[in-house]
């Protein structure tokens, strides 16, 4: 992943807003109060096109809900608690790298999540299950604040003062274990891929995988390269300036 200059400077604990977490943060909000003051209404039902589901994405190919799932919430505390993390930790994520790389990430995990929770349902025979929110997405936005400030103290259920690393574990063991129960009405599944999707992208660096213990293929492809074009050198050196002093740099 790039990182950029821009930015740079801005952090939650400044209280600014990048445009990244900016606009996702307007447009959640403003889904929500639609979805709400149009209740019962033909309008409301409109939404039902975002919702994620097995049958719709796999059946009818409607792949687009799986990025309209992350816009819709269920509740105030709902979108209260995924809106101030995508806040606490978004604007960090952005200072650092960048609105548009910042963006990518963000909707990778939550269409990661997406993906991973439509896959489970659907082997499960939960065809007509419905998820939303922007959990998945989220939950990829703590993964990556882990593994970039595994140091920073950071506030576990807002009130204790814990170590990011220590906090995205225990977030993963909780999911993990609420994965276990599939009827306690939150897709832990999508908390899990999202979170999965988003260390997969943070380790490989686009997918150019590296497992632990293996060699950086690439690193020593280039090793080689620099090699042989000092061979090279030496080779033109000896060739054509044999009565010249070495060279000094």
């Amino acid at each position: 992943m790039r990182y950029s200059n821009r930015y740079r400077s801005t952090s939650w604990l400044s209280g600014s807003f990048p445009p990244g977490v900016k606009w996702l943060l307007i447009v959640n909000v403003v889904a929500f109060l639609l979805m709400y003051f149009a209740a019962d209404t033909s309008f409301q039902r409109t939404f039902l096109w975002l919702v994620l589901q097995p049958a719709a994405v796999l059946k009818d190919f409607q792949i687009w809900r799986l990025v309209g799932y992350l816009f819709l919430h269920g509740g105030v505390w709902h979108l209260l608690v995924n809106m101030f993390t995508l806040w606490m930790f978004g604007c960090t994520l952005e200072a650092q790298w960048g609105t548009r790389p910042f963006l990518k990430y963000y909707f990778l995990c939550g269409v990661g999540a997406g993906i991973c929770d439509v896959l489970v349902n659907a082997m499960l025979g939960r065809w007509g299950s419905s998820t939303i929110g922007a959990s998945g997405a989220i939950y990829g936005l703590l993964l990556a604040f882990g593994v970039l400030y595994p140091n920073q103290t950071v506030l576990f259920n807002f009130l204790f003062p814990i170590k990011a690393k220590y906090f995205v574990m225990i977030y993963g063991a909780i999911a993990l274990l609420g994965a276990l129960n599939m009827n306690s009405g939150v897709s832990n599944i999508a908390h899990l891929g999202g979170m999965a999707f988003g260390f997969v992208y943070l380790k490989s660096r686009y997918l150019r995988l590296r497992l632990p213990g293996m060699p950086d293929l690439r690193a020593q492809y280039n090793q080689w390269k620099l090699q042989r074009a000092k061979k090279k050198f030496q080779v033109y050196m000896r060739k054509h300036g044999s009565n010249r002093g070495p060279w000094v740099n």
